[in-house]
């Protein structure tokens, strides 16, 4: 990120974001290898959740530097999701997000996205976008709050073994002004 120094955490109505711990492995690698999320989330098809605790320790790792947007969020203490940078391009930041399949639709994903937009405007980002599957409904609708609009985009990806469409909606710093 060639931005000002993004935020040691973001503190919402009913979420902590920070830097995701390693002592949180056990909860995000259960997040990694949930079907749910890899119906809706690119992820890797793990062969064993020792892959899955790889990935989720370079997660971490990676959330700890200054030039990644990555963050766990936390209710109370406890790991619920997570929210990360998939693509940076200049000042356009695109982001992925997922929320433990027992704490969706609690309000979670919207709440953690419209607070990681306000960061990023503040730290000189002058578009977020996101991407999602087609069919997503949910995740569409989070971005449709956060006002994110659709971003004339698609592609078709090949994600475990099938074709699928992502869609991409986005923000820009002009439509939040007057949003």
């Amino acid at each position: 990120m060639k931005t000002s120094a993004k935020p040691a955490e973001i503190v919402t109505a009913h979420l902590t974001l920070r830097p995701l711990r390693a002592a949180d492995a056990a909860a995000g690698v259960e997040m990694l290898t949930d079907p749910t999320v890899a119906a809706t989330y690119v992820l890797p098809d793990f062969a064993d959740p020792e892959e899955a605790a790889q990935l989720y320790l370079r997660l971490s790792h990676l959330a700890a530097q200054p030039e990644h947007f990555i963050y766990g969020l936390y209710r109370g203490e406890r790991l619920v999701g997570f929210i990360n940078d998939v693509r940076v391009e200049e000042r356009a930041i695109e982001l992925g997000y997922v929320v433990a399949r027992e704490q969706r639709c609690q309000g979670y994903a919207t709440e953690a996205l419209a607070a990681c937009i306000r960061a990023l405007f503040a730290l000189g980002f002058d578009a977020v976008g996101a991407g999602f599957f087609e069919g997503n409904d949910a995740s569409r609708r989070v971005m449709e709050k956060c006002g994110m609009r659709p971003a004339c985009k698609s592609e078709i990806l090949e994600y475990r073994g099938e074709e699928r469409r992502c869609v991409y909606y986005e923000i820009t710093r002009e439509d939040a002004a007057f949003a």
